[in-house]
């Protein structure tokens, strides 16, 4: 079956590659048919192969490393390699996601863009809720928290620093701000945020009262819910310039397929850099085996729960909608999969994603760089359940017994936070400080959750962009289902507009018509007419 190219919607035949010709010539040469189906294998499963080696490898060599006690400098140069990837990924980020969400959203007609988006957003946020559910029974069943009151940051080794405590409404007020940045270019790699400044009252009599007065800074990170919402905005617009402004769109759509071949380079590159990544992080950690003793239930659970949600959850909602095999549609997505697990960052992820999800499962263009760079800016899944079992870790610590309105709280506080997560390795741990402020928690015990983020932000990463490719395989069938009911529409007016067209009496102006002639080549199925309709 030849492969097809996609051009502004339509599908054009393309000629079998060269190696595909080379193999089927050389089928009868005595060659056996094994041997074709592993070269064949090989070749289009290369970078995934060398992906997963490089995590393996970079398991190896940073055990290795760690009884070598490298020094601080040392330890930088030898993570160099992983750093020079995570940089090339953030790179592509900021045209990726301007260009693919400009282009995606002009490609689709307004209608379809409404119902894509209306679809998308309720898919983000019950799987969202569906996740912090899950966090919160399986922190109920597990208990990781019960018990574990002696931990401290004294015996662990762990640095007390802690995020700066933010009030709740300050947070969500911030997420609003975001989305309309003040300066476009700024917000490239600036983001707002709230700080507060102490201010000195009614000093009278040597007394004083002070005041917490919030005060806006920008803080270094890029805006990409703000740059996320200028794009759709602008694409949309772009649609209803008409042909004023296809020339803009025909530049952002090429200015994206470059990126997508930039991308295409760096994806061979994503081996090496994932070895020196996850190497390096084993190299930094001090003692992983008193931590994973100490906190093993609470990694457990969390751990468990990403499982749970990413291989059963997310898969049946997958199968509801498409009845076709979830894990057919993951398989083709390895190598994002491990790109997650070593960089833990959904943005740095959306490249390879991106050109996979393209490549390997077929979804439509359109649909793919439409629904992914929203998806990684707002869908969180499993940061959901990283925070909420967190929360329930510090509460049990402190033996709090959560009541019904605690965990209301935190299942809202969690979906609605969840969104302004940055995609960013360790973006999560920002805001289970607003839900435990929201609950009435105390924020020093952070400092746990900061010592084995390293490790549960891998599985909590994977699970993000899993929802991400599953919600776009689901937006593709649904498209693609009507879009074969809308065929299928207007061929049947077609039909009716044709066995009508012998009456001369009562004809429908709104449907145009081709009346055969009467010769006997008219026997023939009359050719296919436009409805207006």
């Amino acid at each position: 079956m030849q492969k097809g190219s996609e051009s502004n919607g339509h599908i054009i035949d393309m000629p079998p590659r060269y190696e595909e010709c080379e193999l089927r010539e050389g089928s009868g040469s005595g060659v056996p048919g094994c041997w074709q189906k592993c070269v064949r294998f090989l070749k289009r499963n290369t970078i995934v192969i060398l992906t997963v080696s490089g995590v393996l490898i970079g398991v190896g060599i940073g055990t290795a490393a760690r009884n070598m006690n490298l020094s601080r400098a040392q330890m930088t140069y030898f993570a160099f390699p992983g750093e020079m990837l995570l940089r090339m990924l953030k790179m592509i980020i900021l045209p990726l996601v301007v260009c693919s969400l400009i282009s995606g959203a002009a490609s689709l007609d307004t209608r379809s863009l409404g119902k894509l988006g209306a679809i998308a957003v309720a898919y983000f946020l019950v799987t969202t809720l569906l996740a912090s559910g899950l966090a919160i029974a399986l922190g109920f069943i597990i208990k990781p928290g019960e018990g574990a009151g002696a931990l401290n940051s004294n015996t662990l080794g762990i640095d007390d620093t802690v995020p700066t405590n933010k009030e709740t409404i300050d947070s969500f007020l911030d997420l609003a701000r975001n989305l309309f940045p003040s300066n476009l270019v700024a917000a490239a790699f600036q983001t707002y945020a709230t700080d507060y400044k102490m201010i000195i009252r009614n000093k009278t009599l040597g007394n004083a009262t002070f005041e917490k007065v919030p005060v806006g800074t920008e803080i270094e990170g890029m805006n990409i819910l703000g740059l996320v919402l200028f794009a759709l905005v602008l694409g949309v617009a772009l649609k209803k310039l008409g042909p004023e402004g296809e020339d803009l769109i025909r530049f952002f759509n090429s200015f994206n397929e470059a990126t997508m071949v930039l991308v295409s380079w760096i994806m061979w590159y994503v081996p090496v850099g994932i070895m020196f990544l996850v190497g390096s992080k084993i190299v930094e950690m001090d003692d992983i085996v008193l931590l994973v003793t100490s906190l093993g239930k609470y990694i457990f659970a969390s751990i468990l729960g990403h499982i749970i949600h990413g291989g059963i959850v997310l898969p049946l909602i997958y199968f509801a909608f498409t009845r076709k095999n979830p894990f057919s549609f993951l398989a083709g997505l390895i190598t994002p999969f491990a790109t997650a697990f070593a960089t833990c960052s959904s943005s740095a992820t959306l490249p390879s994603m991106i050109k996979c999800i393209e490549e390997n499962n077929g979804v439509d263009k359109r649909i793919s760089r439409f629904i992914l760079p929203i998806g990684a800016t707002v869908n969180m899944d499993g940061a959901a359940i990283f925070q909420c079992m967190a929360a329930v870790f510090i509460a049990q610590l402190n033996n709090a017994q959560l009541n019904a309105g605690q965990i209301f709280t935190i299942l809202v506080t969690a979906t609605a936070s969840s969104v302004g997560a940055a995609g960013v390795p360790a973006g999560g741990v920002l805001t289970i400080a607003i839900i435990l402020e929201a609950i009435g928690l105390p924020t020093n015990d952070l400092s746990l959750i900061l010592a084995v983020d390293w490790i549960v932000d891998r599985t909590t990463t994977v699970v993000n962009v899993e929802g991400d490719a599953l919600g776009a395989g689901i937006l593709h069938y649904l498209n693609k289902k009507d879009a074969q009911k809308s065929r299928q529409e207007l061929s049947e007016v077609y039909v009716e507009a044709v066995a009508n067209c012998k009456s001369e009496g009562e004809m429908s102006p709104l449907v145009t018509h081709r009346i055969p002639a009467s010769t006997p080549s008219s026997a023939a199925e009359p050719e296919a007419t436009e409805s207006v309709l």
